[in-house]
């Protein structure tokens, strides 16, 4: 009788097993468990702040190219690591870094100007159209060390964006496990400099001889803190209004599968502000972007993993992985 017992639930778990969607076997996979294993690194105090261009940034680059080689993910255009230079005037004259060629020239004419060797890094699936791209990317770099301040001299990066990391990783496994290959190819971008000018998003683009396949971009920028305690579920969903259906995907995806959200659904014309997504916008790629607003420990040495609100990174995770299926496989938008 315990024999016949066990067959029986063993045919009801494989049943269950087989009629889960492709879709729903990624959605399984994304958990606080793996959150806090890439924040945890990525803040800790071993990478002093991950400031573009130094040690602690190019430590967090080998780590996110390691985590996707052990995933299985696989390298675009066969490299994961896109190296790229930047330039800025000797730093008594006030001025930005630039990726712009015609900046940079100009600056090669001075007597004296500065350099900041950085790399983004690029994963990528391939889509059956392999000439379409959707992208999803956040910048892993932060704003490093200061050594004359008293006490804890490290700003850490929790939220800003080692959360963000760790969305486009959970993601990246998600797509594994659907083993379904997407219609259109996916890029998993992880950009440097974003702290000092969006300067990896922007450097992408400027290399890339045709952006007319990239068909969109979702971007994370801290999305692990509540600005209002009492809404720990608080969101801001920014997207480029002419596409009104990225507010129909997340609304109806909150109810089908339960995710604890309550966006703030921001549509905009050109969302051209705050991140990563400004460089896309400005180039007219439609856009979605993730970001729970500030908080009194942005840009400060106390933005620590423990302070993140876990079931909130978890959640807005899989809200955007599944933006993502609909970007990587919807043609109507």
């Amino acid at each position: 009788m315990k024999n016949i017992t066990f067959i029986i639930a063993f045919l009801f778990i494989s049943s269950l097993a087989i009629a889960q969607k492709p879709i729903e076997k990624g959605l399984a996979t994304i958990n606080r468990q793996s959150a806090e294993a890439y924040i945890g690194f990525l803040a800790s105090d071993a990478l002093r702040g991950r400031e573009a261009g130094k040690s602690g940034g190019k430590v967090a680059a080998e780590y996110i190219k390691a985590t996707l080689m052990d995933m299985g993910i696989q390298p675009f255009e066969g490299e994961y690591f896109q190296p790229f230079d930047a330039y800025a005037r000797e730093r008594q004259i006030r001025g930005r870094f630039q990726v712009n060629p015609d900046s940079i020239a100009i600056y090669k004419k001075q007597s004296a100007y500065r350099k900041l060797s950085m790399q983004n890094v690029l994963g990528y699936i391939e889509g059956k159209n392999k000439n379409e791209f959707v992208i999803v990317g956040a910048h892993f770099d932060h704003i490093g060390t200061d050594r004359t301040l008293v006490g804890d001299k490290i700003y850490n990066g929790a939220d800003d964006n080692a959360s963000g990391v760790s969305a486009v990783l959970q993601i990246a496994k998600a797509f594994l496990a659907s083993r379904v290959q997407p219609e259109r190819s996916i890029i998993f971008a992880f950009w440097d400099g974003e702290e000092i000018g969006s300067l990896g998003s922007q450097y992408f683009l400027l290399a890339r001889p045709d952006i007319s396949g990239i068909k969109g971009y979702l971007n994370f920028d801290m999305i692990g803190r509540n600005q209002n305690e009492s809404k720990p579920n608080h969101v801001v969903y920014f997207y480029t209004e002419a596409n009104s259906v990225f507010g129909d995907w997340l609304k109806n995806d909150i109810v089908k599968y339960k995710l604890t959200l309550e966006p703030d659904y921001r549509p905009w014309d050109k969302p051209v502000g705050g991140s990563d997504n400004s460089s896309f916008a400005k180039k007219n790629i439609p856009i979605i972007w993730y970001h729970t607003d500030g908080h009194p420990d942005y840009h400060q040495p106390t933005d620590h993993a423990d302070k993140l609100n876990w079931d909130k990174v978890v959640n807005i995770t899989k809200a955007s992985y599944l933006n993502m299926w609909n970007l990587a496989n919807e043609k109507s938008f």
